[in-house]
């Protein structure tokens, strides 16, 4: 046998939807039952769910054939009560009853944009589940509108600035490759589908991996050296944190594992070839004369290039908000830098240390975040009241339903890309001029 067809039989193994529902059975999580060995019982008992249009849901693909795109972010389960499962399979309505029934988690968040919800699941295993909703939180946009503002108002803007650099590189480039690669996603069966947030996107790579790899080492090759801590901390969180995510992939049913593998080694060879410019990258930003220009005009480049990849789907709304949050938090950083409202530390003080925890620092710390969470969340819902019905109106788009509106290309990107935009730049301006008025920066 030549090495190709062993890579060919490897790649198969890997890809095997079995072994994604293998594991999701050993974690402790099973499709339900039907509730009869009737059919036609089955659907009499789902009559009553037919008036309600949240639970009629199906996904937009047909039976067996392609899968739209879209991209990797999810969320936890928020009803217990969701149907409609991905690939056009029926899910079961009930699970056994009896005293030692194991607890079922109901729909995942409802993909605003299809209309898809969550497949149920028995889970015999709660606190794996609740540990797996929180590793995919760690890929999806809650954590990162809380994650880069923590870092950039409370403990190293520095450090914050080329966290976002780093994380927009990798997340563009594992959406331009999902597009072009266009592979789906696993199959359902045998896979339960606990996501469906980002079921509407090609599979391989996961850039819940990809960002799951990057964060961890990025966050240590950036402070280590620069603050004073045991390397061991750093060693520690790189393998917990990139585990959690990847893992919390397979067992939502939404990732091969061969995807998995591809995501951290893609993002191993990102990090090898564009780690080194970084601080050049974050350099440039802050202290070149014409840097907002460059930057919006390279960021709206990378994205025309991205968007003319494939049809709709989730994915592209998806790079429209990582373009323009890293182009916002690039020219906040800039005009922050030259206002001198936040200056880094000087070389010659290196490494830091960290200061004592008093009342004070942690109150300060505290306020900062809640007081630029509420702004930054204001101008969030304001951008996207003013930018949804502004593109409906130059295009002469219908804007009864926002939902259809929102998949017209000339609708979702000014507005995630100007939504966004200004989000980031809130970041890294608005929100530190306050500070700097009111005392607490």
């Amino acid at each position: 046998m030549s090495l190709r067809q062993r890579l060919a039989q490897l790649v198969g193994r890997l890809q095997d939807p079995q072994k994604v529902a293998r594991f999701q059975r050993l974690c402790g999580v099973e499709a339900p039952p039907r509730r009869s060995a009737d059919p036609r019982e089955d659907e009499k008992a789902e009559a009553p769910l037919a008036g309600d249009p949240r639970l009629r849901g199906r996904p937009p693909g047909a039976p067996g054939g392609p899968q739209p795109p879209g991209s990797d972010r999810n969320q936890c389960p928020a009803k217990p009560d969701g149907v409609g499962s991905p690939n056009g399979v029926r899910n079961g309505l009930a699970a056994e009853l009896g005293p030692a029934s194991p607890r079922r988690a109901g729909a995942l968040r409802r993909n605003s944009l299809t209309g898809e919800e969550g497949q149920l699941a028995r889970v015999s295993n709660w606190p794996l589940y609740c540990l797996f909703c929180f590793g995919t939180e760690l890929g999806n946009e809650l954590f990162y509108i809380l994650f880069f503002p923590f870092w950039i108002w409370n403990l190293d803007p520095l450090v914050g600035r080329r966290l976002v650099v780093i994380w927009v590189l990798v997340m563009y480039l594992g959406q331009c490759t999902k597009d072009i690669i266009r592979w789906p996603r696993p199959a359902s069966p045998p896979v339960v589908k606990l996501e469906v947030f980002y079921n509407s996107e090609y599979s391989m790579p996961s850039t819940h991996a990809m960002s799951g790899t990057a964060i961890p080492i990025s966050m240590v090759l950036l402070t280590y050296g620069r603050w004073q801590y045991p390397l061991i901390y750093g060693l520690i969180l790189i393998p917990c944190w990139c585990s959690l995510v990847c893992l919390s992939r397979i067992y939502m049913g939404m990732h091969s594992i061969l995807d998995i593998i591809a995501g951290f080694l893609y993002t191993i060879l990102i990090l090898a070839v564009f780690y080194p410019f970084v601080d050049l990258i974050d350099n440039f930003n802050q202290t070149h004369k014409y840097a907002p220009l460059i930057i919006i005009g390279l960021h709206l480049a990378l994205g025309i290039f991205s968007f003319t990849l494939d049809t709709w789907s989730t994915s592209r709304g998806d790079t429209a908000e990582i373009l323009g949050s890293g182009a916002g938090i690039a020219c906040g950083s800039h005009v922050t830098y030259n206002m001198g409202l936040v200056l880094d530390p000087s070389l010659d003080i290196l490494p830091l240390a960290g200061p004592p925890i008093t009342m004070t620092l942690f109150g300060k710390a505290i306020l900062r975040i809640l007081i630029g969470m509420v702004f930054v969340l204001i101008v969030r819902d304001v951008m996207k009241k003013i930018t949804i019905p502004l593109a409906c109106k130059i295009f002469n788009i219908p804007c009864d339903d926002i939902r259809k509106a929102r998949q017209h290309m000339e609708v979702e990107l000014p507005y995630r890309y100007i939504t966004y935009g200004m989000v980031g730049f809130s970041i890294t301006f608005f929100v530190p001029y306050i500070f700097f008025f009111i005392g607490i920066s």
